[in-house]
């Protein structure tokens, strides 16, 4: 072989390692996003058991607004199920955006009955159960906040990796796609 042939095989072996590692670092990078859902999901679990608590709280002590409450089931029990689908597919945008779009809906639909309770607070006052469950929703709904910033962070990392040349050159050849955001 000559110099040419040499110099050849050497450029194109770095740039077959390139290659390499560009792909590892972006699998990387989307593996990151996927463990940041998880995360996200077990916290939405968790404020759904809280949900679920919180309801079964106030059936008795708000009987009058049995709608509001039946909302807010109904509102959890979406969320629950565009985070499946999201557990499915955690980098499709429009899975991302559905799950925002049914977290907007329960989060209003908590707001109203945290009013309606707030507006009942003396009959509410000694009752151990609300208190806790209002506690643990609460909880539930910070740790999803973390949660869900942790996928943002994640998934701008991820997105901008996939843009930025010359890997944005590699990234629809490999069937990178841009993620949504919570």
């Amino acid at each position: 072989m000559n110099g040419l042939a040499w110099a050849l095989l050497g450029i194109a072996a770095l740039l077959g390692f390139w290659v390499l590692g560009a792909y590892n670092r972006l699998v990387s990078l989307r593996n990151a996003v996927a463990a940041a859902w998880a995360q996200a999901d077990e916290a939405q679990r968790r404020r759904g058991e809280g949900t679920e608590q919180l309801v079964a709280a106030l059936r008795a002590p708000l009987a009058d607004e049995q709608g509001a409450l039946d909302a807010l089931w109904s509102a959890q029990a979406a969320s629950a199920r565009a985070a499946g689908a999201m557990s499915a597919r955690p980098l499709v945008g429009a899975n991302a955006l559905a799950w925002a779009a049914a977290e907007r809906h329960l989060v209003a639909a908590a707001a109203r009955v945290f009013a309606l309770a707030d507006g009942q607070a003396e009959a509410l006052a000694g009752n151990a159960a609300v208190a806790e469950a209002r506690a643990a929703w609460l909880e539930g709904e910070q740790r999803l906040r973390f949660a869900r910033q942790l996928y943002n962070d994640a998934a701008a990392a991820y997105d901008e990796a996939i843009t930025i040349f010359p890997t944005s050159v590699l990234s629809p050849a490999f069937g990178f796609r841009a993620a949504g955001r919570l």
